[in-house]
């Protein structure tokens, strides 16, 4: 379920004070009915079990077709990313983010610094600089999952493709990733 922008802006995240520079581009809720505090790990460590499950179907068709475009257009050329194009956000991590036990195996993201109530990776090519910021926040059934997207576009284009992929993200990505992480959830839930 998207959410609207003050569903992040308001929380009080680490991300913000690391990349203000950056604008909300969507929030989304996940369902996790009897989310505990302690939870939020657990369920990163399935979610990244998970992620083949999420190449199946339209929206991997999608993603498999983007990654395409990127290889014939070069979007996604090496010298696009981080380190080359723009600065890892990693060179902003203040020493206690930069500390923390990240997993290494989030291509094509690539991790930030992960806490108990909170997880950032970062990725960027020729369209945009981006994060996929995690949250683990108390609602009315215990805690529950929310993603942001946060970007910066890559000049015009940037800002035109962002806006041009926008329907397929709200139709197809995100509702396919909602059934899929909330799945992983209940599976998880099961197995606690």
């Amino acid at each position: 379920m998207r959410l609207p922008e003050s569903a992040h802006t308001d929380q009080p995240w680490r991300i913000h004070e690391i990349a203000p520079d950056f604008a909300v581009e969507d929030i989304w809720r996940f369902r996790t009915p009897g989310g505990g505090p302690d939870d939020f790990r657990a369920l990163l460590s399935a979610l990244r079990a998970e992620r083949a499950s999420e190449s199946t179907g339209l929206s991997g068709l999608l993603f498999t077709i983007r990654w395409k475009l990127g290889q014939w257009f070069g979007w996604d050329r090496e010298d696009a990313g981080t380190g080359t194009r723009v600065a890892s956000l990693r060179d902003r991590l203040p020493a206690d983010l930069r500390d923390t036990d990240t997993p290494v195996e989030d291509s094509p993201l690539t991790s930030l610094y992960v806490l108990d109530n909170e997880y950032a990776a970062e990725i960027a090519n020729g369209t945009m600089h981006g994060i996929m910021h995690l949250g683990w926040v108390p609602d009315d059934t215990g805690y529950r999952l929310q993603m942001a997207v946060l970007v910066k576009p890559n000049g015009w284009f940037g800002r035109f493709y962002m806006a041009l992929i926008k329907p397929f993200r709200y139709g197809i990505v995100y509702p396919a990733m909602t059934r899929s992480w909330e799945r992983t959830w209940n599976d998880l839930a099961v197995t606690q």
